[in-house]
């Protein structure tokens, strides 16, 4: 591919006003209005007291936000994108980058906490107007909770703070996701805390949280959390069952783990198979054979009040120690030597789907990796509040993106958002306007034409 003229025989010029770079906000918004984004922000949010006006307005300067992130913005000042060509002809309210800078800095923790419930009623809206949770009623839906860390840059940045990685200022936010067997996960709750906050702080409440915003999603039948081992204590559990949901914990190797992994029987061991090569979390190296076994009721938290003890099952996956490879000359090993990766759990499933189930509690790592390719590569500002406004809103248009890509195609349903962006958002158009109708005239050819019109059509249809 090259360039079909000579230099001398091309120019540019910015001057047309009937053009605009994202048509596809135009049904991705749409579809925001219909599930009700601009009546929640609305009811929900109350910015009283800000100074200079930065609480009027707030459902245009929470949309706003929303879709400069659905267009790809990962900072205050890529908002202005919103301000191009044809853009204030096709929607009303748009708001400049200073302006929603200062909206953001006026959030206090109690405008925050408004702003999580404006998120969890949209995930519910969307989830009841979109096939966005295929199966939530009936299946089995998870419930993953994770954390991850963002790096920042400078001193002034409230909360940023030295923390598991030395030398790194970072903060430290908590997501909660939920999926079915047949969809991608959404995020059903997110908190920003500092950069040092150890990884369970606060995760019992996050966690009846998450449970409760799957219930409001749709997901009334079984509801599993998956959890890593920082989340391994008494008030997670006792969350998960006062919620009604079970629970699926990775444990690590305590002393009384290890006794109790250490008694199962030779003859326990089943051996399982991977369809696909998975890492082994401690060498990175790839393996596609272990052993599993189960120790159907151990005792957990033996050490605090009887109240807090819980009795399940504690099922345990091995894989051959090849940290330390035998030397060329060397005796070979004179017995295997493997590594146990227990986890404590109430499920009803058999050991071997459960043990699957829960190795499967990576597809969060998916989120924060997506997340961190759009709206949170950085977090824009130097106020603390306004990064948890501005985690939160990132979570709002990710559930957005997934619910029209839901609608687009069954391809679209499951790809990134990257890809939704891609196929679905960033499309170019131009605006003709005829007896006060607006008519989109997209590039022809374009590849993507079919999921990009079932969505446009869908979305401005009778409502259901």
């Amino acid at each position: 591919m090259q360039v079909s003229h000579t230099p001398a025989a091309v120019s540019a010029v910015f001057d047309d006003p009937n053009l605009i770079a994202q048509v596809g906000l135009v049904p991705v918004l749409r579809l925001a209005e219909r599930c009700g984004l601009s009546r929640l922000v609305t009811e929900k949010v109350k910015l009283t007291g800000a100074r200079n006006g930065a609480g009027a307005a707030a459902d245009a300067k929470v949309t706003s936000i929303v879709a400069g992130m659905a267009a790809g913005a990962d900072s205050i000042d890529d908002l202005a994108m919103l301000r191009h060509g044809a853009m204030p002809t096709v929607f009303g309210g748009i708001r400049a980058p200073s302006t929603l800078g200062t909206f953001l800095r006026a959030f206090t923790h109690g405008h925050a906490l408004q702003l999580h419930a404006v998120h969890r009623r949209f995930l519910a809206a969307l989830a009841a107007r979109t096939p966005l949770l295929p199966g939530a009623g009936g299946e089995v839906a998870f419930v993953d909770v994770d954390s991850t860390h963002r790096r920042v840059y400078g001193r002034a940045k409230q909360g940023a703070e030295y923390g598991r990685f030395k030398g790194i200022r970072t903060l430290h936010p908590l997501l909660a996701t939920v999926c079915t067997p047949r969809s991608r996960p959404v995020i059903a709750a997110v908190r920003m805390r500092r950069g040092k906050a150890a990884d369970s702080r606060g995760a019992p409440k996050f966690v009846s949280e998450a449970l409760a915003t799957a219930a409001e999603a749709g997901c009334t039948g079984t509801r599993i959390l998956r959890a890593d081992s920082q989340f391994y204590n008494a008030g997670v559990i006792a969350a998960c069952r006062r919620a009604g949901a079970h629970f699926s914990v990775t444990t690590g190797m305590n002393p009384s783990i290890k006794r109790a992994v250490l008694g199962i029987p030779h003859d326990a061991w089943q051996h399982i198979s991977y369809p696909t090569a998975v890492p082994d979390p401690e060498t990175g190296e790839l393996i596609s054979d272990a052993e599993v076994a189960e120790i159907p009721e151990y005792t957990a938290f033996t050490g605090r009040k009887k109240a807090d003890r819980v009795t399940a099952r504690l099922i345990v996956r091995r894989v051959r120690d090849l940290a330390k490879p035998a030397v060329v000359g060397e005796q070979d090993e004179l017995f295997p030597v493997w590594r146990y990766h227990p986890f404590f759990t109430d499920q009803p499933a058999a050991t071997l789907r459960a043990e699957r189930e829960h190795r499967h509690h990576a597809v969060v790592e998916q989120v924060i990796a997506d997340s961190k390719a759009s709206a949170l590569a950085h977090l824009p500002s130097g106020h603390f509040h306004a990064n948890a406004a501005w985690l939160t809103l990132w979570a709002m248009t990710y559930n957005l993106l997934r619910a029209a890509g839901s609608l687009a195609s069954a391809f679209h349903a499951k790809a990134t958002t990257a890809t939704l962006r891609a196929h679905l958002v960033q499309v170019p158009a131009r605006i003709a306007r005829s007896a006060r109708r607006v008519t989109l005239h997209l590039p022809h050819n374009w590849p993507w034409q079919h999921a990009w019109t079932h969505l446009f059509t869908t979305v401005h249809g009778p409502p259901g």
